[in-house]
């Protein structure tokens, strides 16, 4: 009865307090090659389901990407329509003995690496169901958009390779973290993360949106110091230009795939260099957070 009252009252600190149990506590959080973790203590951010960047982002991605409203009718159908729909958000942080794994890396992912990327998202896959559980159990409605059938990897006309929900774009509109020239979601605890997210019809109060605009954390578009990101790319799909998703692609599920095939006792894919030894790896840039701190004691 505590619990529930709780719940009713503090629903954000006690969705992000079950977020961060689980995350300690769950054994899929554990590596089956060392016993170590695969994420370090997650960020949790809040979104209401009518923020109008889900509906720009059917500009922006394409017509495809689903807002709250419809990926949450399409689960539930339109009986009992709620009025307000709220959206929950996490970054994983990679854990420190993982990014140290890969930093040497030229070429391919290392064995840690890979291993977060398949079995560490598997825990992310149980962590968004841990989450919708939770507020069946409180009698809210709760659908994780990634876990559904209803998710789809397309190829936009506008950004290339895309899906219909895009849990790097959801953490932004839930003030977790701004975009840098790889593409990647700069957050407090660096863009070397996974990112989860559920839709629900329980009431939340939005985060703060903190930073100024969407690539806000980012040493290149801050004053173009820096493509450490680009130096580290084996493919070359990042350039002063942005980052080149069909290059990136092609590297990541053909190369290394080719390559390494199961060598991990996984199937590679993906690459991960660019989320390393790069100085928004686990924390936005020193100089980046001292511009946020004086422009908020003017």
């Amino acid at each position: 009865m505590e619990e529930r009252t709780t719940f009713r009252k503090h629903p954000e600190k006690s969705i992000e307090r079950a977020i961060i149990q689980f995350t300690r506590k769950s054994p899929a959080n554990r590596r089956k090659v060392d016993g170590g973790k695969y994420w370090e203590i997650p960020l949790i951010g809040f979104a209401s389901g009518n923020d109008p960047l889900f509906s720009r982002y059917k500009k922006i991605i394409g017509k495809f990407h689903f807002t709250p409203r419809e990926i949450f009718e399409l689960t539930f159908g339109k009986k009992r329509r709620p009025e307000e729909l709220s959206v929950i958000s996490w970054v994983l942080p990679t854990s420190e003995d993982i990014r140290k794994s890969i930093r040497n890396e030229t070429k391919y992912p290392s064995l840690l690496w890979s291993h977060a990327r398949d079995f560490g998202e598997q825990f992310n896959v149980k962590l968004r169901n841990h989450v919708v559980s939770l507020l069946k159990k409180r009698g809210y409605r709760a659908v994780a958009p990634m876990n559904s059938s209803l998710w789809r990897r397309l190829r936009s006309p506008k950004v290339g390779l895309a899906s219909n929900w895009s849990e790097r774009h959801v953490a932004y509109t839930c003030g977790l973290g701004a975009f840098g020239l790889s593409d990647g979601l700069i957050t407090a605890k660096g863009k070397a993360m996974r990112v989860g997210s559920v839709v629900t019809d329980l009431v939340l109060t939005s985060s703060e949106k903190p930073f100024p605009h969407h690539q806000a954390n980012c040493l290149y578009y801050f004053n173009g110091t820096c493509q450490a990101c680009a130096d580290r790319c084996p493919a070359g799909a990042i350039t002063e230009k942005g980052h080149d998703k069909e290059k990136c692609f092609e590297y990541s599920y053909g190369v290394v795939l080719r390559d390494k095939k199961t060598e991990y006792g996984v199937k590679i894919t993906g690459c991960g260099l660019c989320q390393t030894k790069v100085p928004c790896e686990f924390e936005i840039p020193k100089l980046i957070q001292k511009e946020y701190f004086s422009k908020k004691q003017r």
